[in-house]
């Protein structure tokens, strides 16, 4: 116990952290540790910009211990392959397509920007992760957000230099852009990835009940005793869960929302979502929620809500049937409640005085 406060304390000393996420993961780990009846074994640590989670059921800590930190090590090793603006495989693979070179590239960094390109395709562009320009010049590539108020002629250059991902080329193990306007930001996809990575890393430990939290990306195996893994979704503008549902084995549940990266000016909020047609942070939405599974649930339950986001009330519904998504949910920027039919059946919302809108 004292050891896990100790490593609470050192996590939730970084200033970054927003609070209400500190409080939702201090009060989980509590309420884990304390479950002594129960042979659940716990690790945290701060990646990706944001506190992880890796919680192992029924094996006692001699297996879960290396288990769960091979995971957190595994995340590391994608944080420092994948961040955008400090010394990175990506960082300097961008500084080559600035300069119009070709940069070697490792076979799984290949694999991941093949990936993300379909994916980009398939959203018509919506997701995007060439568009890491814009996302820094709103201030977004930085540890703490200060309001910034980029100059509209730098924004609409932006979008008129129509970065995607169809720009990069790789053949022979290299990757170069078409477009040197192409600055990769893999913050869409990154946490997805790494949550199927741990799904792999444990089951090849023999780990078969487990559930992994990248701020709000959740993966499920098996399941928690008797019972299927129960879990929250945060409320976009309160302390606490907006609903709770169960994860079944091979589950993934994905946020996307305004509240966790994003700064306020003027009485306004601009969060990290950049919309690629606009080259502005998107407006009129809290938050979207999917609810995936197979394979890759890690990665579509990263990717597939951004499209949904950007989309907005009018074209969400549209941008789910595209994303093959049938459990989806949206909180407009009232705190209105739109979702699908087939997430109502899943979703036990904490207030029992909502009635969302079912599309």
């Amino acid at each position: 116990m004292t050891e896990m406060l100790s490593r609470l304390r050192r996590i939730f000393d970084n200033g970054a952290i927003q609070w209400c996420t500190k409080i939702c993961f201090l009060a989980s780990a509590f309420c884990l540790l304390s479950c002594g009846k129960e042979p659940l074994y716990q690790e945290q640590g701060y990646v990706f910009g944001t506190l992880v989670d890796v919680s192992i059921y029924g094996e006692d800590e001699a297996r879960a211990r290396p288990a769960a930190n091979d995971v957190l090590q595994e995340f590391q090793r994608l944080h420092d392959m994948l961040h955008a603006w400090q010394p990175s495989e990506l960082s300097a693979l961008n500084a080559a397509f600035a300069k119009g070179e070709n940069k070697a590239i490792s076979p799984e960094l290949k694999t991941m920007l093949q990936d993300a390109a379909q994916f980009s395709q398939q959203s018509q562009g919506t997701f995007n992760p060439a568009i890491g320009k814009l996302i820094e010049l709103w201030g977004f590539h930085a540890d703490e957000f200060k309001p910034v108020q980029p100059d509209g002629t730098q924004v609409a250059q932006l979008v008129a230099s129509n970065p995607q991902m169809s720009d990069i080329v790789i053949e022979q193990g290299k990757a170069r852009s078409s477009n040197q306007a192409v600055q990769l930001d893999l913050g869409g996809y990154a946490k997805g990835y790494a949550l199927d990575r741990a799904a792999i890393l444990l089951k090849q430990r023999g780990i078969h009940n487990a559930l992994i939290n990248i701020g709000g990306n959740i993966l499920a195996l098996g399941r928690h005793g008797k019972r299927a893994w129960r879990v929250g979704i945060q409320h976009p503008r309160k302390s606490g869960a907006l609903a709770m549902l169960e994860l079944h084995d091979g589950e993934a549940i994905g946020t996307s929302g305004d509240y966790q990266r994003y700064f306020e000016s003027g009485g306004k909020r601009y969060c990290h979502l950049i919309d690629p047609r606009s080259g502005y942070p998107v407006q009129g939405v809290q938050a979207v929620t999917v609810l995936t599974r197979g394979a890759h649930a890690g990665i579509l339950s990263d990717v597939t809500s951004k499209p949904l986001f950007i989309a907005g009330t009018a074209g969400w519904r549209a941008a789910a049937q595209q994303m093959n998504l049938s459990e989806a949910m949206l909180v407009d920027t009232q705190g209105g409640i739109r979702l699908t039919v087939a997430l109502q059946k899943r979703l036990e919302f904490t207030d029992k005085n909502i009635h969302p809108q079912v599309e």
